[in-house]
């Protein structure tokens, strides 16, 4: 604001001073023209910084949806995202470590300015997936900055994540929210709407938030990365444009999503499992065929990595990406990686926050850091390369 009032100040100035170069003028008829010329100057200039330009609104405000991928404050790997339908907001995770929440929590009240959240889906119970929704004694979590209207949570857990600290306290604190006054459902109780769960819930009159189903909301897995495989999926529907989130699903989960829903084309999917090689399989991309891609991770982190090739987002999750769009943005990218110990200094932003807005024609992806896609970072050019099938 005070830019636009040094300008307009400017401009009132050199106004003034023709103003007086006129008055000295022995033309009448001159006179008369510069008059209305200067009149009409200071009147636009008066319009442009005062008027149309105080009541342009932020596009997150004016778009009918808006998806944000939030980084998390830390150099590790997580997922957090708000999806915003006019004052209705959707939180799907909140990962990655608990002092997250001190990056997040601020992040999250500059959209929900009502201290609202209608909808929280808390994915599955990996910490870089629920680490920052619980709270400590000196850092609130996102339970308690927030008020929450229905929690929607993975039905299953393993024995090792169930008795661990991160899990417990997550409990603790959805508790917490459901004596506030939240509601709180399992996937399963949504897609078999049960006790008041609903498969479909109404976040505007064209724009629905849909929980799919996928067989591991009630079987064991017994394999490496069941965790994952317990991931609440959800479809955002705007017309015909869809949203897809499913957590860090793996290939057999994906088999199963694949085979119990009808998935349609989607406008957006947000890549799996961080982009690792074990998700986002042509099994899915084949059905869904996304026209742009979001991945939250660090990118070339040795987090869970002992190799670059096997650092997120992999070559393999790309080569299959790649076949559909070239449109894939990445949050962040780890900084310092010396692969002979695997360890790294901290991160930077690549696109860094991601913010799409859709009205439902109009689509529009922005990084808080910058707008590029993947294939023409320097870190991709410099460690990945693009299939010759690729978009």
């Amino acid at each position: 604001m005070a830019q636009k009032k040094n300008n307009y100040t400017q401009e009132k100035r050199a106004a003034k001073k023709a103003a007086k170069a006129i008055k000295k003028s022995k033309h009448p008829i001159l006179i008369t023209i510069a008059i209305i010329l200067v009149i009409a100057i200071a009147v636009g200039l008066y319009w442009y910084f005062f008027v149309y330009k105080k009541k342009q609104p932020d596009p997150i405000q004016t778009g009918d949806l808006s998806i944000t991928f939030f980084e998390l404050g830390n150099k590790y790997v997580g997922d957090c995202t708000l999806i915003k339908v006019g004052n209705t907001e959707v939180l799907i995770d909140a990962g990655s470590k608990q002092n997250s929440a001190d990056t997040l929590v601020p992040e999250i009240k500059k959209l929900c300015t009502d201290g609202k959240l209608e909808y929280v889906i808390a994915t599955h119970a990996h910490e870089d997936h629920i680490g920052a929704f619980y709270s400590t004694s000196s850092r609130p979590g996102i339970f308690e900055s927030f008020e929450c209207g229905t929690i929607i949570d993975f039905p299953l857990t393993r024995k090792e994540y169930s008795a661990s600290s991160v899990y417990g306290r997550y409990v603790d604190s959805r508790k917490a929210e459901v004596e506030a006054g939240a509601v709180h459902y399992t996937a399963l109780q949504c897609w078999n709407e049960t006790d008041g769960a609903k498969r479909s819930y109404q976040l505007s009159d064209d724009i629905t938030l849909n929980i799919l189903y996928q067989k591991y909301y009630e079987e064991y897995d017994s394999s490496k990365s069941a965790e994952n495989n317990y991931s609440v999926c959800a479809m955002v529907t705007q017309g015909t444009y869809n949203y897809l989130f499913t957590g860090d699903l793996e290939k057999e989960g994906e088999e199963s999503l694949v085979e119990k829903n009808s998935l349609p084309h989607c406008k957006l999917f947000k890549g799996g499992h961080h982009g690792s090689s074990t998700s986002s399989t042509d099994k899915l991309l084949s059905v869904i065929q996304p026209e742009t891609i979001c991945i939250c991770t660090c990118a070339g982190t040795p987090e869970y990595a002992k190799t670059n090739p096997a650092a997120f987002p992999t070559q393999e999750c790309i080569n299959r990406m790649a076949v559909y769009t070239d449109q894939i943005f990445v949050t962040s990218l780890a900084t310092g990686v010396d692969w002979e110990t695997c360890k790294w200094d901290g991160i930077v932003s690549m696109n860094g926050i991601i913010t799409v807005v859709s009205d439902g024609v109009k689509f529009s992806v922005t990084g808080s850091n910058n707008s590029t896609i993947l294939k023409e970072t320097e870190w991709f050019k410099e460690n990945r390369t693009w299939p010759s099938n690729g978009k």
